[in-house]
């Protein structure tokens, strides 16, 4: 299983959010480039990004970080965060980012995504599904930063996707994202039932390495990370070992 470090970007700082409210921010950094610079240290090989700013207003605000990052390290950075056009997708691209996490526009203009996935490549695309779990146990997509309820599932919107082939998906669950309860293991070992082979990367309350043993337990080919990391709740040592047991 890879893991997947995560640095949120906000005001152009490193941050994390409480179950997806802006309201409730912990600055980790006022320098996130050098955050990537330490997760590059790391025994992984990818970095995940979130541009908060861009997610909340659909503007890129914080390019000269990733640029600084991109260009610091040679980790495979996947960004997401206010990604709407394919002039956006192709900015990114042109920036050093590897993939685009596209979020709110996958919901809401399907075939506008799958136009990119066939002029990009699916290893340049990567499906953000952020997801509210209702009281009868449905994941309901949420879009905009996590501000809107979509008002469709997310079986919904991957079997629309399913019969064009699904690249790699990003889904968390909202409620548990900086929260530190744990991952949602029901969650992705559904999915996995319903799409085997996906490759699916899970996000949202990974708290120690013992979460992400038993999301390795669940067959679960990516994790990310970013909260337990920061706090020093994982260990580099144990990130490696994830990697040499893959």
């Amino acid at each position: 299983m890879r893991i997947i470090p995560a640095i949120d970007l906000k005001d152009g700082n490193c941050v994390r959010l409480f179950k997806g409210d802006f309201e409730q921010t912990t600055q980790y950094s006022s320098n996130p480039a050098e955050i990537g610079r330490r997760f590059s240290q790391l025994d992984v090989r990818d970095l995940h990004i979130v541009d908060l700013d861009g997610a909340r207003t659909g503007e890129g605000r914080n390019r000269d970080i990733v640029r600084a990052i991109t260009g610091d390290t040679s980790l495979e950075v996947q960004l997401g965060g206010g990604i709407r056009s394919r002039d956006d997708v192709n900015l990114w691209l042109d920036l050093g980012v590897t993939r685009c996490v596209v979020g709110s526009v996958a919901i809401t203009a399907p075939e506008l995504v799958r136009e990119w996935i066939g002029e990009f490549g699916t290893d340049a695309i990567v499906l953000a599904l952020d997801v509210n779990i209702d009281v009868v146990g449905t994941p309901v997509l949420t879009t905009h930063g996590w501000t809107r309820d979509a008002g469709s599932s997310l079986w919904e919107c991957l079997d629309g996707y399913a019969v064009h082939g699904l690249p790699q998906v990003l889904c968390t669950d909202v409620g548990r994202d900086g929260a530190m309860t744990g991952p949602n293991l029901e969650l992705y070992r559904d999915i996995l039932e319903r799409y085997p082979g996906l490759e699916l990367q899970a996000s949202g309350g990974v708290r120690h390495g013992e979460d992400l043993r038993q999301l390795r337990i669940a067959g679960l080919p990516a994790a990310i990370t970013g909260r337990a990391l920061l706090d020093g709740e994982i260990s580099a040592d144990e990130v490696a070992s994830f990697r040499q047991s893959a």
